[in-house]
């Protein structure tokens, strides 16, 4: 079992040290790069692994098979494989080459890139549907980002963004609350990861770039892990999760998740945490 002293922690903490200035001029990639590489075993592992439902959805509302897709923040590439294995022509794009390394594994025919979402490596009109779970409203510019997945997505083409849904309906909110609170303060203009989880937010911002409104959806996600360590292994592997490790110790980290995820402790030991996602389907 995995210790609060595990070898692991030297080597981890080097890459949250290095993740904790951020530079302006860097891009997405940049800042988010090192900290999604950091613990992407455990991410694909533990954590990525419970968004299926949301994914499933999509790909439903989608139906894409036939068409060529771009995730754009594709992480450990779970959705590509589903994607893929619906027919669809698959590319992923990420910033964190430990994230990538896993996808390569997993979905072999795949394209994948290393990048920034912010400035895609694609020409103009080059892909039928670009999807993004949880990655827009991370990016450092959320409007630029969703101006290049629109750029390369064909006329009549759709984007999707999925995001996380209302405060009240997501227990996983205590958690990103005690996130939160070991970090320094945001810029006042800075994103969260609730920031565009409001319907009539989300979807002025897919207006605001000149993208059609079509669809808004509300999935439920449980995220369920058999006991605390392999909560705490999902919890800790997330890119703001390692930055706050880097600001207040891994320690300071796991304490704030046992506090936040106490209420969802089930008589057999495991843990259950009901969650809403949801996503604006929009035309270019």
């Amino acid at each position: 079992m995995w210790t609060d002293r595990d070898t692991r922690t030297d080597t981890t903490t080097e890459v949250m040290k290095m993740s904790a200035t951020t530079n302006p001029s860097v891009g997405s990639s940049g800042v988010e790069g090192p900290l999604w590489s950091a613990r992407s075993d455990d991410w694909a592992a533990y954590l990525e692994s419970q968004m299926e439902p949301l994914y499933r959805a999509v790909i439903t509302e989608l139906d894409p098979a036939g068409e060529s897709i771009l995730d754009v923040g594709c992480g450990a590439g779970r959705f590509l494989a589903l994607a893929s294995a619906a027919g669809a022509a698959v590319t992923g794009l990420d910033a964190a080459p430990g994230m990538l390394d896993i996808a390569r594994r997993r979905v072999p025919d795949a394209i994948l890139r290393l990048g920034d979402i912010e400035s895609l490596p694609f020409p103009d009109d080059s892909f039928d549907g670009v999807t993004g779970f949880n990655s827009f409203q991370y990016a450092i510019r959320p409007r630029q980002a969703l101006a290049e997945a629109q750029r390369v997505v064909r006329p009549g083409g759709r984007v999707v963004v999925a995001v996380w849904g209302a405060p009240e309906r997501t227990e996983a909110s205590g958690y990103l609350a005690a996130i939160r609170s070991l970090l320094p303060p945001a810029p006042p203009d800075a994103s969260g990861p609730i920031a565009l989880s409001d319907e009539e937010k989300l979807t002025a911002f897919v207006r605001d770039a000149g993208l059609t409104p079509l669809e808004f959806h509300a999935v439920s996600v449980a995220w369920a892990w058999d006991d605390e360590e392999a909560a705490l292994r999902g919890l800790t592997s997330s890119g703001p999760a390692v930055r706050a490790m880097a600001a207040a110790g891994e320690d300071a980290m796991r304490k704030a998740i046992r506090a936040a995820i106490a209420p969802y402790l089930r008589t057999d030991g495991s843990y259950q945490l009901e969650n809403e996602f949801v996503y604006l389907v929009a035309r270019v």
